[in-house]
């Protein structure tokens, strides 16, 4: 059997992501870690990469992926070392944006792969953004959209936030969920051809 790629997420955006460059994953399979979990003493980019190995590592234990491709990878949001983390409740959300508004914030996005030999490899890759001032009324409206739900900083860049963004300065794709090009060296560099993969689905 032909060997396959693992997407260790269940993230949509990260799934469609994959698609814009022609890679459809063969299987779909969330690790269980808990994003919420780590060691609070870790710079925010660390955190990332740590959180990305731990899935990577996680689905690498199912003896049905031995021989396939394994991809995951996490995203966090800070101001300095504060990590602005994902929430589902809105208040929670609310404080999220106030803190963000008219400030600048990074978003790291770390990327972690496996080969068939059992060999991980991983990127981090650092953005740089800066919001506008939000009026209540913006951070009202945008909040009754439930764009925030579950994302990392509160927000998804794709959506209405996209609008609140004055300065960009590194990967938009990895401010959605996964860096492209990185993400497509990765998996070049280990032997997945993501060219052929594309042209026989």
């Amino acid at each position: 059997m032909a060997p396959r790629l693992i997407l260790a997420s269940n993230s949509i955006r990260r799934y469609d992501l994959l698609g814009q460059v022609g890679i459809i994953p063969d299987i779909i399979d969330p690790s269980n870690v808990d994003e919420t979990i780590y060691d609070q003493s870790l710079p925010p980019h660390q955190i990332a990469l740590m959180l990305a190995r731990k899935k990577a590592y996680s689905i690498s234990e199912n003896e049905q992926y031995k021989n396939d491709f394994i991809l995951a990878a996490d995203t966090v949001v800070a101001i300095g070392r504060k990590i602005i983390e994902k929430t589902e409740d809105i208040e929670k959300a609310r404080e999220n944006l106030n803190l963000l508004s008219g400030r600048n914030h990074r978003v790291y996005t770390a990327v972690c792969v496996r080969d068939q030999k059992g060999i991980f490899y991983n990127r981090n890759v650092e953005t740089r953004i800066k919001f506008k001032l939000l009026s209540e009324s913006e951070i009202h409206l945008y909040l009754n959209t439930d764009e925030w739900r579950g994302k990392a900083g509160a927000y998804a860049i794709q959506g209405f936030a996209g609008g609140f963004v004055v300065k960009l300065i590194g990967s938009y794709t990895s401010v959605v969920g996964l860096p492209l090009n990185e993400t497509l060296n990765l998996l070049n560099g280990i032997g997945f051809n993501a060219q052929n993969k594309s042209k026989k689905k």
